[in-house]
């Protein structure tokens, strides 16, 4: 926004300027006239290393190409614009660099294939990430695979868009250039993504670096036209460098991609580093806690009640666009750990050049920001499903980040029908990044386990802030990051390779969230504290009324889950060069010049408020809502929460009631399938045994004992078991038809 201002840009345009390039018709006729072309042949040569890690994961996804559409259609507008919205929309929201529309000939099949009986092809385009600088690990280990990466991913989002639209009860498969029925190249020049030039297919924007897949389909869509044969060679001009329309800008993309590979797009090298968390956290006296504790797996096992159990498998999936990435996500699991080579790469001897090439991987497969820890053994959970106790078996935990991206949190409420699709996007792009990654370690000799949302040994917040990748905030049990704020989903990768860890940040988000309270005015269930930080199970905390905030999360009747404090944060910004300069200027104050903050802050979140931050930007409205019940897509039975800021509304913190679940109030580790109530009423009433940090360190300094509350409940005898299967309440182990 040096320049342009991307606000009024429509969100299915894209990053790139297509809509200014000129467009050719008569190219559409002239390429439909040309002859069936053969299958390609695919190559058979033998992989290894990392393209073998890939082609893995590639296979998972094809494994679930083949669907049917559900039994009845969804009740889609007649509009054919409004249905194209939607379906490039989602295509820019998995991260496509760019998508058009054309209409199928029989010509468009390849030889030997069976034309289907779709009219339409979504073509998907992802440009190739950038190559490790030469000599790098991390350019060994991707510069033979870069073609079939960017194929992957455009895979990964064709599959999704593919279920999404058999969701709503149309046809559609999805095609790559391995396993497809279509002429990839000839539905690049016919959607206009390229024009031919001699045997290329030449890219405005790209050249040929990019890999395509497509999306045949039944599901009427406005089309696109052919691109002029010149279009190539005028895209780059003074519009498209200073991002005119409100296109990513050529510029920002320079300053991205002259920056080293390992590090991310943000400057986190210009955060201060310091030798311990802004939080504080006694290392000695923070539990171990069991994955049955989180009030999302209670929900599971009958604790918060039979509707809440009912909602746990559907709360974040009821939109088709979220249940479409919920095979994958599940499908991933099972390849999360493996088997590991016996001998050891040699050219992995050295920490400082893994760390780097690492990170470099990270990046070139989609992570956002990445950082890297020594796991505290409180960072384990103590027991895993049925409570089985987890070992504590890796020194290292790789931590990334995934935006849940800007534009779509600025078109929503936070609360609405695309909440559950942010997060299901950032979960399986993170399971994707973190398992191709520990495959690949393991490939190299060392142990390595991907710890996804759908499958953790470890807790996440501890890692990201222990990575360096932000601080705690009023949200509660959520991180803040200075470039952007709460607005992403984490995952690990934990390994034994040797690596050099990163220390904390101090952005001085603590002084900001003391004076800030936002997220606690606009969350919709007061679960967010207005008053101050506590000491809770060993750490310095706003806590969150967790029980509340997981209620309104799993029954929102008017959306899917919740992000209202993600969506009301004033760190929830754009920080690049495209962004607003303003922006762009404070986060450099309150990073660099946090003596200031005192100044600043009152005068940032009041500004926060008069420029209207925080309300839903129609432009940016790309999904429709829909919402599937038993099975089929209805439109939302209770209508949908449009909720923008609520400026007036104050909470006395004195009369606040926060549930505190310390560790003495957790379910038993092993009470797998026995519904373990919680009671709030005690929940409550613990507030009066927490400390403050003050107190808390002044006990800790005189020899005082750890709090009784800190010592979780302990498993049940196993004479008095009666497991139950909660299978189909967990919405990434139920078995049946979706």
């Amino acid at each position: 926004m040096i320049f342009f201002s991307n606000k009024s840009r429509l969100y299915h345009l894209g990053p790139y300027p297509l809509e200014r390039l000129a467009r050719d018709p008569d190219i559409l006729g002239q390429e439909i006239d040309l002859p069936k072309s053969i299958r390609p042949t695919v190559d058979t040569k033998q992989v290894d290393g990392f393209s073998e890690s890939i082609a893995k994961y590639h296979q998972i996804f094809h494994s679930l190409r083949d669907d049917d559409p559900v039994a009845a259609r969804a009740p889609v507008p007649d509009d054919l614009h409004r249905r194209m919205i939607d379906i490039k929309g989602s295509a820019y929201f998995l991260n496509a660099s760019q998508v058009a529309i054309c209409s199928l000939a029989d010509s468009c099949w390849l030889d030997d294939a069976t034309p289907q009986d779709h009219g339409l092809a979504v073509v998907v385009l992802v440009e190739h990430s950038r190559v490790p600088e030469n000599g790098s690990l991390a350019q060994s280990w991707v510069a033979d695979s870069v073609a079939e990466a960017a194929e992957f991913r455009a895979y990964e989002i064709a599959i999704s868009i593919a279920n999404h639209i058999q969701l709503m009860g149309y046809s559609a498969v999805a095609h790559d250039g391995q396993h497809g029925d279509v002429d990839l190249e000839r539905l690049t020049v016919m959607a206009g993504l390229g024009v031919r030039s001699g045997d290329r297919i030449l890219n405005p924007y790209l050249d040929d670096r990019y890999s395509i897949c497509a999306v045949t389909t039944d599901y009427e869509l406005a089309t696109d036209k052919p691109l002029d044969p010149h279009a190539a060679s005028k895209a780059k001009g003074i519009a498209y460098w200073f991002g005119v329309g409100g296109s990513t800008s050529g510029l920002e993309r320079w300053r991205q991609s002259s920056r080293p590979t390992h590090l991310s797009k943000f400057a986190m090298e210009t955060v201060d580093r310091v030798d311990k968390p802004t939080t504080l956290i006694i290392d000695d006296e923070v539990p171990r806690v069991p994955k049955r504790a989180s009030f999302f797996d209670r929900a599971i096992h009958g604790d918060l009640g039979e509707k809440t159990q009912r909602e746990r498998s559907r709360f974040a999936f009821k939109h088709p666009f979220a249940t479409a990435m919920l095979k994958q996500i599940g499908a991933m699991v099972p390849q999360q750990d493996g088997p590991v080579a016996e001998q050891v790469a040699a050219s992995c001897s050295d920490a400082e050049e893994n760390t780097r090439a690492l990170k470099s991987l990270s990046y070139f497969l989609g992570a956002e920001l990445t950082g890297i820890c020594e796991i505290p053994n409180y960072a384990w959970y103590s027991h895993g499903d049925g409570g089985v106790p987890i070992e504590c078996h890796h020194k290292y935990a790789v931590v990334m980040l995934i935006d849940q991206e800007y534009d779509t949190m600025e078109g929503a409420s936070g609360d609405d029908y695309i909440s559950g699709a942010q997060s299901m996007r950032a979960y399986m792009r993170g399971a994707v990044v973190a398992g191709v990654m520990a495959d690949h370690l393991r490939s190299l000799g060392f142990s390595a386990r991907a710890q996804t949302n759908a499958d953790s040994e470890v807790l996440h917040i501890p890692l990201i802030l222990l990575a360096g990748l932000g601080e705690l905030s009023r949200i509660g049990e959520l991180v803040l990051n200075p470039f952007v704020g709460p607005r992403f989903k984490s995952v690990v990768m934990t390994t034994d390779m040797p690596l050099v860890a990163d220390k904390p940040i101090d952005f001085g988000l603590q002084y900001f969230c003391s004076n800030c309270r936002k997220c606690a005015r606009e969350c919709p269930v007061d679960a967010i504290t207005w008053g101050d930080k506590v000491m809770f199970n060993g750490y310095e905390m706003w806590k969150l009324d967790a029980e509340r905030c997981a209620r309104y999360r799993l029954t929102n009747q008017r959306g899917l889950a919740c992000g209202r404090c993600m969506k009301a944060c004033p760190l929830n910004k754009v920080v690049t060069w495209d962004g607003p300069i303003a922006t762009q200027v404070a986060s450099w104050l309150g990073i660099n010049a946090r003596w200031l903050k005192p100044l600043l802050v009152p005068i940032a979140t009041r500004l926060d408020d008069l420029l209207g931050h925080g309300i839903r930007n129609p432009a940016k409205k790309w999904w429709l809502d829909l919402e599937i019940v038993d099975g089929v897509c209805v439109l939302p039975p209770h209508g949908v929460n449009k909720r923008d800021l609520n400026l007036t509304r104050y909470v006395d913190p004195e009369k606040q009631k926060i549930a505190y679940y310390n560790a003495d109030l957790m379910p038993p580790p092993n009470s797998h399938g026995i519904p373990y109530i919680p009671n709030r009423k005690e929940a409550i009433a613990a507030a009066k045994l927490l400390e403050t940090p003050a107190e808390a360190l002044a006990r800790v300094k005189s020899g005082g004992p750890t709090p009784k509350h800190y010592v979780p409940t302990p498993l049940i005898p196993e004479s008095e078991l009666r497991q139950a299967d909660n299978t189909l309440f967990d919405p990434y182990k139920k078995t049946g038809s979706r």
